[in-house]
C-alpha cells in the first residue's frame, strides 16, 4: 500500500503542474507578459521552498550534493523555456501533444539506464497515454494546421527535458532531505532562466501592480507542491511510473481550462481524458495482481 502512497504523490504533483496554464493564460489576459509570469513564478516558488527549509529542514547537506543539483535544475527551466517557445509558434493542441511525448522517453530512459526492457503493463499503458494525449490535446478536431519546424524542435526539448527532471528526481540524491533537494534544484532552474528571461518585473513595477499574485500562486502550485511531492514520490515509484503518472497534467489542464477559463471541450477530449486515467491506472492495476501472486502462496502454507 505504500507504493499507492508514494503514486498519490506523484499524481498530485502532476495535477499542480496541470493548473499553471490556465492561471498563465488569466495572467496574459490582465497584460502581463510569458517571461513576468514564468519569472515570478519562479521568484515566489524559491521564496517558498527557502523558508520551508529553513523553517522545516536543519540537516546539513553536502556542498558536492548541492552543486550536482544545481546543474540538474537546467532541466526544469529548460522545459520552461522551450515549452514557451513551442506554444508562442504551434497552436496549444499540438505544443502539448509534443511535451507529453515524455511520457515514453521518461520510459525509454529507465529501461537504458537499468538496462531491462519495460513490463507489458507499461508499454500498454504508455501506448494508452499517448493515443489519449491527441485526443485531450484536440489535435483530432483541429489536425496539424499551424505546425513548424522550430516549434516541433522546441516542444520535442521540452519533452526530453522534463523526462530528464522526472528521471533526476528519482535517482539524483535520494537521501537528501527533500526540502534542502527542490530548493537546490529550483535554484539552478532560476538562475538560468534568469539569464534567459531577465527578471526586470522586480524593478518595473509589474509585481505591485497585480503579478504578485500570479506569481505567488504558480510558485505554490508549480514549483513548491510538484517540487517536494515528485522528490518524495519518484524515488519510490521509480521514474518509469513517475512519468506515467505525471500525465495527469493534461487532464488537470483540461479541467482546469472548463472551470476557470470556460473554455468548450469537444467529447473526444472527454475521451482522451478518460483514456489517459485509464493508462495512468494499468499499472498500479499490475501492481496489485502482482502483489497477490506474491502473498498467496504465502497464505496458502499458513
Amino acid at each position: 500500500m505504500k507504493l499507492f502512497r508514494y503514486a498519490l504523490l506523484v499524481f498530485i504533483g502532476a495535477c499542480s503542474y496541470g493548473t499553471l496554464s490556465s492561471i498563465m493564460k488569466l495572467g496574459i489576459g490582465e497584460g502581463y507578459t510569458v517571461p513576468q509570469i514564468i519569472g515570478s513564478q519562479y521568484f515566489f516558488g524559491w521564496l517558498l521552498l527557502a523558508a520551508a527549509a529553513l523553517l522545516f529542514s536543519r540537516r546539513r547537506v553536502s556542498g558536492k550534493q548541492v552543486l550536482v543539483l544545481l546543474v540538474c535544475g537546467l532541466s526544469v527551466s529548460c522545459t520552461s523555456i522551450s515549452y514557451g517557445i513551442a506554444v508562442e509558434q504551434l497552436p496549444a493542441s499540438i505544443a502539448v501533444v509534443f511535451l507529453f511525448q515524455f511520457t515514453w522517453i521518461g520510459v525509454l530512459l529507465e529501461a537504458l539506464i537499468n538496462r531491462t526492457w519495460p513490463d507489458r503493463a507499461k508499454l500498454l499503458s504508455v501506448l494508452i497515454l499517448l493515443v489519449g494525449t491527441v485526443l485531450a490535446g484536440g489535435l483530432a478536431d483541429h489536425g496539424l494546421s499551424g505546425l513548424t519546424a522550430k516549434g516541433a524542435i522546441f516542444g520535442l526539448i521540452s519533452a526530453v527535458s522534463f523526462a530528464f527532471y522526472i528521471m533526476v528526481n528519482g535517482r539524483v540524491a535520494t537521501d537528501m532531505p527533500i526540502l534542502n533537494k527542490s530548493l537546490s534544484l529550483t535554484t539552478g532552474a532560476a538562475a538560468s532562466l534568469f539569464l534567459v528571461f531577465p527578471p526586470t518585473f522586480l524593478a518595473d513595477g509589474a509585481l505591485a501592480s497585480g503579478l504578485w499574485k500570479y506569481g505567488l500562486v504558480m510558485g505554490l502550485l508549480g514549483v513548491l507542491v510538484p517540487g517536494v511531492f515528485f522528490g518524495l514520490g519518484v524515488p519510490k515509484i521509480g521514474p518509469g511510473l513517475g512519468t506515467i503518472l505525471g500525465a495527469a497534467e493534461l487532464p488537470a489542464a483540461v479541467i482546469m481550462s472548463v472551470t476557470v477559463l470556460q473554455e468548450q471541450v469537444s467529447w473526444l477530449q472527454w475521451a482522451g481524458i478518460a483514456l489517459i486515467f485509464a493508462g495512468i491506472c494499468l499499472p498500479q492495476l499490475a501492481y496489485v495482481r502482482q502483489e497477490r501472486h506474491r502473498r498467496a502462496p504465502a497464505r496458502a502454507n499458513l
